[in-house]
C-alpha cells in the first residue's frame, strides 16, 4: 500500500504517454450535477500541431429523465442505492494516415477510417459507497457511409490547408454494434481540493473490443460526482490527470469491419500491440450550469510499425 500511495502522485503530475480511448464524456471528472444538461465535445490533432492517426472527433451529448424510458436502458447494469441519469449522444471519429495528400495506400503506416455512432448512455452513482457504473450501446457505421473524407476535405479547404486524397482507400462501410460498461471508485478524498479514483471499462463489439483500467485524480477547487447533495462551490476549477492500461482486442479502424472483409488495406493482426498506455489530462472550470474544458491526450503506437500520437479537445456544456 505504501509503494501504491507513492507511484501516485508521480503519475498524476507526469502524465504517461498513452492510447485507446477517443472520446469519453462519462469519467467523474467530467460530471454536471444535473440531470438534464447539454454537452458538445470536439478533438482535433490540430491543437498539438500534428495531422495523422486519431485527426479528428466530436460528440453531442445531451441527458434528460426523458430518456428513463429509452427500452435500451434494459441492458445496462446498476447497484443499489444509485442515482440515475439516461442520455443519448452522436458520435463521429476520423483517422488519417501520416500523408494526407498522398493517393496512394501507404503501407507503412494506418488506414484512412471513420466511423459515426448514435450513442444510448446510463450512469448509475452509488452515493453511500462512492462509485458509479457506466454503461452503453453504440450503433452505427465505420467507412464511406461516416464521411470522414468528406468532412476533412471540407475542413481543410475553407482553412486552406492540404486538400486529404487518402481517403480512397480507406475502411470500407461496415456495421457498428458495441456495448460498453465502465466502473469507478472513489479511493482518497482530501476536502474539495483533491481527489483519486480507480476505474476499469471493458468494450465489446464490432468497433472496439478492449479493456483498460488505471485511475483518475483531480486536484484543485471541486466538488463530489459521488454525492447527491448540491454542489459547496458554486465555481469549480481544476486540473485532472487520467492514466490507463489497455489491453487490445479488435479496433475496426485499424483491421477493418468483422463482416466486411473487403477493404483495401488494412492491418494484420500479428502487427497490432496488444497492450498500449494512454493519459487525458486537462483543466476543468465550472460555474453553475456552465461547464468548460480544454483537454490533451498523448497515446503509444497502436501497431508495430506504426507511431505514437497525440491531440486535444475542448468541451463545452451547459445545464437546461
Amino acid at each position: 500500500m505504501k509503494t501504491f500511495n507513492i507511484f501516485l502522485p508521480f503519475l498524476f503530475f507526469i502524465p504517461a504517454i498513452v492510447m485507446a480511448q477517443k472520446i469519453d464524456n462519462m469519467a467523474s471528472f467530467r460530471d454536471i450535477k444535473s440531470t438534464h444538461y447539454f454537452r458538445f465535445h470536439y478533438d482535433n490533432d490540430y491543437f498539438t500541431g500534428t495531422d495523422k492517426e486519431y485527426t479528428q472527433g466530436y460528440n453531442f451529448e445531451l441527458v434528460s429523465p426523458q430518456f428513463a424510458k429509452n427500452p435500451v436502458n434494459h441492458l445496462f447494469i446498476a447497484s443499489k442505492n444509485s442515482e440515475f441519469k439516461y442520455g443519448l449522444s452522436l458520435e463521429h471519429i476520423g483517422f488519417t494516415a501520416n500523408n494526407i495528400a498522398s493517393d496512394q495506400i501507404q503501407f507503412d503506416d494506418r488506414p484512412f477510417a471513420a466511423a459515426i455512432m448514435l450513442k444510448s448512455f446510463f450512469i448509475a452513482t452509488d452515493t453511500i459507497h462512492k462509485s458509479r457504473i457506466v454503461s452503453s450501446l453504440n450503433l452505427g457505421i465505420i467507412g464511406p457511409g461516416a464521411f470522414g473524407g468528406d468532412m476533412q476535405t471540407a475542413i481543410h479547404r475553407a482553412t486552406g490547408n492540404t486538400i486529404p486524397l487518402g481517403w480512397y482507400n480507406q475502411i470500407k462501410n461496415d456495421a457498428v454494434i458495441n456495448y460498453e460498461i465502465s466502473y469507478e471508485k472513489q479511493l482518497i478524498r482530501f476536502n474539495n481540493f483533491f481527489s483519486i479514483q480507480g476505474n476499469a471499462e471493458v468494450k465489446i463489439g464490432t468497433l472496439f473490443t478492449n479493456a483498460s483500467t488505471g485511475f483518475n485524480a483531480t486536484l484543485g477547487i471541486i466538488n463530489s460526482p459521488f454525492t447527491s447533495t448540491k454542489n459547496k462551490n458554486k465555481l469549480q476549477l481544476y486540473c485532472y490527470s487520467q492514466p490507463l492500461l489497455n489491453i487490445i482486442g479488435y479496433d475496426a479502424t485499424l483491421q477493418g469491419g468483422l463482416f466486411n472483409r473487403k477493404s483495401i488495406y488494412t492491418i494484420n493482426n500479428s502487427a497490432i500491440e496488444r497492450f498500449t498506455l494512454q493519459d487525458n489530462f486537462g483543466i476543468v472550470f465550472q460555474y453553475r450550469g456552465l461547464f468548460l474544458e480544454y483537454s490533451r491526450t498523448f497515446l503509444t503506437r497502436e501497431f508495430s510499425y506504426g507511431s505514437s500520437a497525440k491531440w486535444g479537445g475542448i468541451r463545452i456544456g451547459f445545464i437546461l
